[in-house]
């Protein structure tokens, strides 16, 4: 640890206090690392006044009578049974289930702790047992990261220590109230949490993780917040293991660990947490088995059977009057130092109210009752505990027990709730600690970046996740030296170190990792990202050579995901490092990172949308696909540049095909319009190279002298110049029974037939200047009405290649995917993807004559080579929900300026609303109930549809973002025609989605 040096006189005299030296010089033979220890902890606690202290469960006078009546009918085996708290399980045999009956008839035990299991199970047992118990019982667990610690089908919440690193203390106190909501659903009387042992020791083989940090303070505030929480649902929380188990080497379970430290440094560091929690209201506490000699002289005597410690410390000079309980007597650091029956005496006598778990109930139950009558145990020995026992009994309510309700009881334990406070949860802890060159966030999509695996446990969340917001390769080898070889045409290479996400298990980097790191870090620009405890870095010898550095506690798919989010921007780093590493990093340590809007991920909690109602989507999308409309499809939702639900349903065929991925491919025919197109156009609107008024002639001058030469850019981008809608081209090319003509195609390409129409079959190359030809001459239509027609972006291609001089390809790929990171987003999808990840699109018996995959569905677009103004677009809804994004965000997106937010307001106005005419330029409106939508979005919405079965909408009134993309014209579009549009498939589910949303 770093060498801290006490530099004032106040410090230096309370270390020497601490220390129990006469002077400064006596206090040099104290290690470094107790002093670091020391001089991290020096705020001394000072009690609350009995005015402020905090009391959640209040005394009254109907709990004193029915503590009173209870009591005074009960036989003397019946109180001494109040004291324990025996082992259950729901996950064994009969046997042991009637092993708890007779404990509970013959015994009168007063309180249960449950181990392993399921909740159901669980629930139905203690039912039972309270049927069976004359006095309710207390039903504890042991859960200090939600019933998950202990139960299958419950939610786990992070560990401590990854708390520990959140600054926001609220989100702790949240933490709590799920916990306590959850407990108390299950009729759990006591949580036997938070842990307040403050883990000064890092090769602390017990507590680790389990620990909100290694400085008092922090674990004090943590642990109250979680406190708070969790009685605030009339659950008790149990402060353990007094009076501090964080400082030890060894496990209590297997041994008795020693805390040799004086009597002042204790009450100065380990009980700091203990004190402020007590005074905070906490209702009990657990007495740890440690041997400390400065408080207790009996050799190997452990604290939970301590009078000095019990009794003199805990209640009388610290003044706690909750529960007392001790931990497992089972365990080797208390059975060791007397035998069954001994120890539970020893431990009631010094002072403990409920004895945990305990080896041999008949027998500690006939020494406790030899030594009432023999006078070693009193009568007002015994009535202090009991009676306390059932006054507590009494604050959770058990003077009115109710069966427990298990009907619903799975799904009461896991909420989407759950799964939106942990996304909050890991937004707050996650922690950036190097930061060199401000490699993150990374802003520069151009650049390659490269993924290597180090730890063994799963990272498909991290990677999948860091793949939607750009490319990124995935690049492993045997050998490090090979590896390098590999990794040098890349710009930034992300480390990931995945370890199994359980609290116990060893997460060091070994010796073989530790060196593959070194050298790939020698040799790149390296982000090191570890998920697990940060303790992990301690091995690691410098950290010269890592550009970035990022501590993300534990290996969960929020973890993952939340952690590739901060890489990219779209999530702010916050973290504080609640452990020291070495001289490194310290306590506190933790860097702010960048956010930029880029679209991020979440619950729809989170964004104030119901999960329940989203999935309702589930619903339709079969509906869809068993209607035989479209054999899958995907759908993307998002608010407030968040993801709140992506899905993919179905298949690429009807036939045994491969199942949608999220990844996969969609020819989204018009959505090219504004995803390509458009985008571009309003860039030259933006540099002020077109405007409303401009005439066509001006802008492309091959219509100068045309019919079309004077309508204006509005005109042309609302569909009210006239247009005819479209014209089949490809007629014109095909003999009389339907077949392309040699005049026109060839099945190989050569220098005079270059445009490839689909497989083994390419269009002359100067047809395109015959598809112009065509659209120039047509007539306009006698009567002004808007009419939708596809010549306007052919014309808008055509417009902008001339003005830049660049193809319309390379134009949307510089100017907008290669920066927005749409990496699937492309024309002519099989010069750069397999086919098997493209859907496609028909069995064409008309023109092509193959089933068309890869190839764009549009004849018109098929005939300019697969790239069009109107149509040729290969995108995943993931992408295209990117682009929607940027245009929600008035033109930036990822901290760029793409456009102004004014030219954007004038793309998205209705010019011609007066006329009835409801169109932005170039983006869908309502139009009116006709139209493509739900009608239950916002005057101020927009999009588009696509004719392969395609819906883009975004509404500013909700910031939405929808999108829909499948593939309803394969095999063929029949003569029912669009039986997707005409069942309002994707119009309902924009109706489930607005439906979903609560605030």
């Amino acid at each position: 640890m770093k060498n801290y040096f006490i530099k004032t006189t106040l410090s230096l005299a309370i270390l020497s206090l601490v220390i129990n030296c006469k002077s400064v010089k006596e206090a040099t033979i104290v290690s470094n690392q107790e002093k670091e220890i020391l001089s991290k902890n020096q705020e001394v606690y000072t009690p609350k006044t009995k005015a402020e202290k905090v009391v959640f469960f209040k005394d009254s006078d109907k709990e004193k009578q029915w503590v009173d009546s209870i009591y005074k009918q009960m036989t003397l085996d019946e109180k001494v049974g109040q004291l324990f708290m025996v082992s259950a399980y729901s996950n064994k045999d009969t046997t042991h289930i009637h092993k708890i009956d007779k404990l509970i008839k013959d015994f009168k035990i007063g309180a249960l702790i449950f181990f392993q299991g399921g909740p159901v199970r669980q629930a139905k047992l203690t039912n039972r047992y309270q049927a069976a118990s004359k006095v309710p019982l207390f039903i504890g667990i042991d859960a200090e990261w939600g019933l998950n610690m202990r139960l299958d089908s419950t939610y786990r919440y992070p560990w401590n220590m990854t708390l520990g690193a959140i600054q926001d203390l609220k989100l702790l106190e949240q933490v709590g109230e799920h916990m306590g909501k959850e407990s108390k659903r299950l009729g759990v009387h006591f949580n036997f949490a938070p842990v307040l042992d403050i883990n000064t020791n890092p090769k602390n083989p017990i507590i680790g993780n389990r620990s909100f940090g290694e400085t008092k303070t922090n674990v004090a505030n943590k642990a109250a917040a979680l406190m708070k929480g969790a009685q605030s649902h009339g659950v008790f929380s149990t402060g353990k293991h007094f009076p501090g188990h964080g400082d030890t080497a060894t496990d209590s379970h297997k041994t008795l660990p020693t805390v040799a430290f004086t009597k002042e440094r204790i009450d100065l560091v380990e009980l700091y947490p203990f004190k402020r929690l007590f005074d905070d209201g906490m209702a009990s506490v657990m007495v740890g088995h440690l041997n400390i000699p400065s408080l207790e002289p009996t050799e190997n005597m452990p604290t939970s059977a301590s009078y000095n410690v019990v009794t003199n410390l805990l209640q009388k000079q610290l003044g706690f009057e909750g529960l007392i309980i001790t931990d497992g007597l089972g365990m080797k650091g208390a059975a060791n130092f007397k035998g069954p029956g001994d120890l539970d005496l020893a431990a009631f006598l010094a002072g403990n109210d409920i004895l945990l778990c305990p080896d041999d109930v008949p027998l500690a139950v006939q020494k406790i009752m030899a030594a009432y009558n023999d006078g070693t145990v009193t009568e007002e020995r015994l009535a202090h505990s009991v009676r306390k026992i059932l006054a507590y009994k009494y604050k959770i309510g058990l003077n009115n027990f109710k069966p427990i309700e298990t009907n619903t009881l799975q799904s009461d334990l896991n909420t989407p709730e759950n799964d939106a406070l942990q996304y909050k949860l890991f937004e707050n802890a996650i922690t950036v600690l190097k930061n060199k060159s401000e490699i993150l966030p990374i802003k520069d999509l151009n650049q390659k970046i490269a993924y290597v695996k180090l730890g063994d446990d799963t990272n498909s969340a991290f990677v999948s996740t860091l793949k939607k917001y750009t490319e990124v390769t995935e690049i492993s080898n045997t050998n490090v030296d090979s590896l390098n070889i590999e990794l040098k045409k890349y710009n930034t290479v992300i480390v990931g170190f995945h370890k199994l996400d359980k609290a116990w298990e060893k997460h060091e980097f070994s010796e073989i990792e530790l060196f593959w790191l070194k050298k790939i870090a020698e040799n790149n620009n390296v982000i090191l990202d570890v998920f697990t405890k940060p303790y992990s870095l301690l091995s690691i010898p410098d950290f010269d050579a890592i550009k970035g550095l990022v501590v993300s506690y534990q290996n969960s798919v929020i973890s993952q995901t939340v952690s590739a989010e901060i890489i990219f921007g779209a999530v702010d780093a916050k973290g504080k490092l609640p452990v020291s590493i070495n001289d490194a990093f310290d306590v506190n340590d933790g860097l702010t990172t960048e956010k930029i809007n880029r679209l991020g991920f979440t619950t729809p909690e989170n964004e104030d949308m119901s999960s329940s109602t989203l999935s309702k989507i589930d619903v339709i999308a079969a509906k869809a696909i068993n209607g035989k409309m479209a054999p899958g499809m995907q759908v993307v939702v998002a608010r407030r540049g968040k993801v709140v639900f992506q899905k993919s349903y179905g298949n690429h065929t009807y036939d045994d095909s491969p199942k949608v991925t999220d990844s996969d491919l969609y020819d989204v025919a018009s959505i090219s319009k504004i995803i390509s197109t458009l985008p571009n156009v309003m860039q030259m609107y933006d540099q002020k190279k077109v405007n409303l008024d401009t005439p066509l002639k001006t802008m492309l001058p091959y219509f100068a002298g045309s019919n079309k030469e004077n309508i204006s850019f509005k005109n042309l981008m609302t569909h009210y110049a006239g247009l005819q809608a479209w014209i089949p081209f490809y007629k014109a090319t095909l003999d009389k029974d339907n077949n392309p003509m040699a005049k026109y195609y060839s099945k190989t390409a050569n220098s005079e037939f270059s445009t490839k129409v689909a497989d083994s079959l390419f269009l002359r190359n100067d047809y395109h200047d015959t598809i112009m030809k065509i659209i120039k001459d047509t007539p306009l239509s006698i009567k002004k009405e808007y009419k939708y027609s596809d010549f306007t972006f052919i014309i808008l291609k055509e417009y902008l290649e001339y003005q830049t001089k660049k193809s319309l390809e390379s134009l949307s790929q510089n100017n907008f995917y290669s920066t927005l990171g749409m990496n699937y987003t492309t024309y002519n999808p099989l010069q750069k993807f397999d086919r098997n990840v493209i859907a496609p699109s028909e069995v064409d018996n008309y023109f092509r004559h193959q089933t068309v995959q890869g190839y764009v569905h549009d004849m018109a677009a098929a005939m300019e080579g697969g790239v069009a103004g109107h149509a040729g677009i290969f995108s995943n809804a993931m992408d295209v929900a990117k682009m929607m994004q940027l245009f929600l965000q008035k033109g930036n997106y990822g901290g760029i300026n793409y456009f102004s937010p004014e030219t954007f307001d004038v793309f998205n106005t209705c010019h011609f609303c007066s006329e009835g005419i409801e169109r932005g330029l170039g983006f869908d409106k309502r139009l009116g109930k006709d139209g493509p939508t739900c009608q239950c979005v916002s005057p101020s919405s927009f999009g588009h549809t696509g004719f392969t079965g395609d819906m883009v909408w975004v509404d500013p009134a909700t910031e939405i973002v929808y999108v829909f993309l499948s593939n309803r014209t394969y095999p063929e579009v029949t003569a029912a025609g669009n039986v997707l549009a005409k069942d309002k498939i994707r119009e309902d589910i924009q109706k489930v989605i607005q439906e979903s949303i609560f605030k």
